[in-house]
C-alpha cells in the first residue's frame, strides 16, 4: 500500500503539481497585468513549483 509521501514522490504527482502551479500563477499574472511576451512565458515555464507558487503571491 502506498503512503501520502509515496505518493507525492511519484513522477505523475509531481508533473501535476507543476502544472498546478503553473496554471494558477499565470491566471494571477493575467489577472493583474494582462498576458505576457512569449520571453516571459518561456522565464516562467522554466521555474520550479517553489519559484511558481512564490511568484503567484508575489
Amino acid at each position: 500500500m502506498f503512503s501520502i509521501s509515496d505518493l507525492k514522490n511519484t513522477r505523475y504527482y509531481q508533473e501535476v503539481r507543476y502544472e498546478e502551479a503553473l496554471n494558477y500563477t499565470m491566471r494571477i499574472i493575467e489577472r493583474r497585468i494582462g498576458g505576457v511576451s512569449q520571453d516571459l512565458q518561456v522565464k516562467i515555464n522554466k521555474l520550479s513549483v517553489e519559484d511558481l507558487e512564490n511568484l503567484g503571491l508575489a
